[in-house]
C-alpha cells in the first residue's frame, strides 16, 4: 500500500527540486516528489542540456578552424543530423526512466501526477487516469514548479504557433529562416545554434538597445559584432507590432511562412518574413494550478522568501519555494544550490536543531559552526555563462549595479587579447575583462569576461567574491604561465598591485 503521509513532499522533479529531496532523505527525512512531466525538468530535456549540445559541435570546430595547421584539417559544414542525434542521446530521447530509477535507489517516493496544494501541509496529486489521491506533509512542502516562457501579448503572436526554448531544443530540422524575439541568453544562444546548424537567415529583434542589456555593455556590443560576422542579423530597440502566420501547418507539411511586422524609432516601420519565430523574451512562475489560492497566496506569481527558502506570510512557515518560482536568481546552478540549503534547513528544523525568533526573515544556524549543514542561500555572487561564440561569464555586480548599491568602487578592464595564453589558444584571439573593486573593503565585487573559454575561469572569481578575499592576498595566488587565466595577474597589476 502507498504511504500517504511523508515528512517533506516536494511539487517538482526538476533538479531543484530533487535536490532538495535528496538533501532532505540524506538527514533522514522521508520524501515523495510529484511530478507530471519528466523527472529532471526542463533543464534536462529542454533547456540547459540540449542548447549546450547544439553549441558543442560548432564551438569544436571554430576552436580548431582558429589554429594554424588543424584549421587545414576542418572543411565542409556541420552534420546536422550528427548533431540533432547526439542531442537527441544526451536527452536520453526524452525518457525519464533513468532519472526515476535515480529518485528509487535514493529512496524519494516518486508521485506521479498533478501536485496541488489543498490546505495546510496537504497535497492532492490528480494521476494521468485522473484519479486523486491525497497526501500529508509532517513537515513542510517545497515548490520547484520552475518557470514557463512568457509569451507576450503581441496580436497574432499565439495564433502562429511560436517556437519557445522547447521546440526549438527538441526541433529535428534545420529552418530555413529563424526569427528571435529578445535578446537575452536564451536568445543568444539558440540564434548560435541554429545558425551553426545551417539556418540560412537568423534575425534577432530585440526591444533594448543592446544585446545581453543586465551585463556589462561591453559584452551586447562584442556579442552583436561576433553574430553579424558569421550572418545573424541583429535588430536593436524594437518594437513588434503584429504577427501572422499565413496557414496553419497539416500533419504532413511545414508550417507556412510568418510575417512579422515591427517598428524602430530611428528607422520606422518594417516587416520582415521567416519560417519559425522563437520567443524568448522572459519566463514566468509555474505557480499558476498548485493551489496557492488555498493558503491565500495569489496563483500565477512568484513566491516571496526568506533565506531558507521558506514562503513568507505562511503561519507556522511550512511551505517553501526553492529555485525559479521564488526569481531570487533564474539559472539552474543557483536552484539547486537554494535546494541544497532549503533540504538542510527543512531537516534541521524538523529534528529542532534550527533555532530562530518568530517571523524572521533571514536566519543563521544555530548550530555547530563545523556541521555540514548549511541553511541559508546567499546571492552575493551569482555566477553565469552564456555559451556563445565567444562565451561570455559574469559573477557579481556589474559597474552600474555596484555605483546603484552606493559602493565605492573601482573598475578595471583588460584585453584578453594581450594574454600569452589566450594567444595560444587560438590565432587571433579576442576578448575582455572587468573587475569591479570596492575601494572600501579592497575586494572584488563583479567580474565579467568574453572571449574564447572563459566560461572555465568564472569559477576563480567566484571563490574570491564570495570569500571575500583582499587584493593584497590575491596577489599571492599565482596564475600558472602560459595560461589565460594569467588575467588575474594583469588586472591586480592594472589595479596598481
Amino acid at each position: 500500500m502507498r504511504e500517504n503521509s511523508f515528512d517533506l513532499i516536494v511539487v517538482g522533479a526538476g533538479p531543484t527540486g530533487e535536490n532538495v529531496a535528496q538533501r532532505a532523505v540524506k538527514a533522514g527525512l522521508s520524501v515523495a516528489i510529484v511530478e507530471s512531466g519528466l523527472v529532471g525538468g526542463e533543464c534536462s530535456y529542454y533547456a540547459c542540456i540540449p542548447s549546450k549540445v547544439l553549441l558543442r559541435s560548432s564551438a569544436a570546430r571554430e576552436a580548431a578552424r582558429r589554429v594554424e595547421g588543424a584549421k587545414e584539417a576542418v572543411t565542409g559544414p556541420l552534420d546536422a543530423s550528427a548533431v540533432l542525434a547526439r542531442r537527441t542521446r544526451m536527452v536520453k530521447n526524452w525518457t525519464d526512466d533513468d532519472q526515476a530509477e535515480w529518485l528509487n535507489k535514493k529512496g524519494i517516493m516518486l508521485l506521479r501526477g498533478r501536485g496541488r496544494i489543498a490546505g495546510e501541509c496537504i497535497m492532492e496529486v490528480t494521476g494521468n487516469d485522473g484519479a486523486v489521491a491525497r497526501f500529508t506533509a509532517r513537515h513542510a512542502v517545497a515548490i520547484c514548479t520552475g518557470t514557463d516562457p512568457d509569451l507576450p501579448p503581441i496580436p497574432g503572436l499565439a495564433e502562429a504557433s511560436p517556437w519557445t526554448n522547447r521546440e526549438a531544443t527538441r526541433a529535428d530540422r534545420v529552418p530555413g529562416r529563424l526569427a528571435i524575439l529578445g535578446g537575452g541568453p536564451e536568445a543568444c544562444e539558440l540564434a548560435q545554434a541554429w545558425r551553426s546548424l545551417g539556418a540560412k537567415e537568423v534575425t534577432i529583434l530585440e526591444r533594448a538597445d543592446r544585446l545581453l542589456e543586465r551585463m556589462e555593455p561591453f559584452v551586447g556590443d562584442r556579442i552583436a559584432a561576433a553574430f553579424r560576422s558569421i550572418g545573424i542579423s541583429v535588430h536593436t530597440e524594437i518594437n513588434v507590432t503584429r504577427v501572422q502566420r499565413r496557414t496553419s501547418a497539416s500533419p504532413s507539411q511545414m508550417a507556412s511562412p510568418v510575417q512579422i511586422w515591427f517598428e524602430n524609432p530611428k528607422t520606422g516601420p518594417a516587416s520582415i518574413e521567416t519560417d519559425e519565430i522563437l520567443v524568448a523574451t522572459g519566463r514566468v512562475p509555474n505557480t499558476r494550478d498548485i493551489g496557492l489560492d488555498s493558503v491565500q497566496l495569489k496563483p500565477g506569481t512568484w513566491l516571496d522568501v526568506d533565506d531558507t527558502c521558506r514562503v513568507k506570510g505562511i503561519a507556522a512557515g511550512w511551505l517553501y519555494a526553492v529555485g525559479d518560482v521564488n526569481h531570487r536568481a533564474l539559472l539552474t546552478h543557483m536552484g539547486k544550490y537554494q535546494a541544497r540549503a532549503c533540504g538542510d534547513a527543512i531537516a534541521a528544523r524538523a529534528k529542532g536543531e534550527l533555532k530562530e525568533p518568530p517571523g524572521a526573515a533571514s536566519i543563521k544556524p544555530s548550530i555547530k559552526p563545523w556541521s555540514r549543514w548549511s541553511t541559508t542561500a546567499d546571492h552575493a555572487a551569482v555566477p553565469q555563462v552564456i555559451f556563445t561564440d565567444p562565451e561570455v561569464a559574469a559573477v557579481g555586480l556589474t559597474e552600474a549595479k555596484a555605483r546603484e548599491a552606493g559602493l565605492s568602487i573601482r573598475a578595471i578592464e583588460y584585453d584578453l587579447s594581450h594574454i600569452t595564453g589566450g594567444q595560444l589558444v587560438a590565432d587571433g584571439y579576442q576578448g575582455q575583462a572587468k573587475m569591479i573593486v570596492d575601494e572600501n573593503r579592497r575586494v572584488i565585487v563583479g567580474a565579467t569576461l568574453v572571449g574564447q573559454d572563459v566560461g572555465e575561469m568564472i569559477h576563480a572569481f567566484t571563490i574570491a567574491i564570495v570569500g571575500e578575499v583582499p587584493l593584497e592576498r590575491l596577489w599571492h595566488a599565482v596564475p600558472c604561465f602560459p595560461t589565460i587565466s594569467e588575467i588575474w595577474l594583469r588586472l591586480l597589476e592594472s589595479y596598481g598591485l
